[in-house]
């Protein structure tokens, strides 16, 4: 028998590591690193900036969708598999 995905860990653990993620974007793009990465995030996420305020929503954002993708994956996952 197949083990069960936890929806909420799932979730959790993909809005913390996209978050992150964004942390470590905003940190790169004030020192002038990965600027076309900076440039894609700025076009993708509405509310990033290299800004402290817009990559604190940027950070905010990325973790409302990475937790929704996360609990989709988990939740479709749980009910075909």
């Amino acid at each position: 028998m197949k083990q069960k995905l936890d929806t909420k860990a799932l979730g959790y653990s993909l809005a913390i590591l996209s978050g992150l993620c964004m942390l470590l974007l905003g940190i790169a793009g004030n020192f002038g690193i990965y600027m076309g990465a900076v440039d894609m995030m700025m076009q993708w996420h509405m509310f990033f900036d290299l800004s402290v305020l817009g990559i604190i929503t940027g950070i905010i954002e990325a973790g409302v969708i990475g937790f929704i993708c996360g609990w989709l994956v988990a939740y479709f996952y749980n009910r075909f598999a």
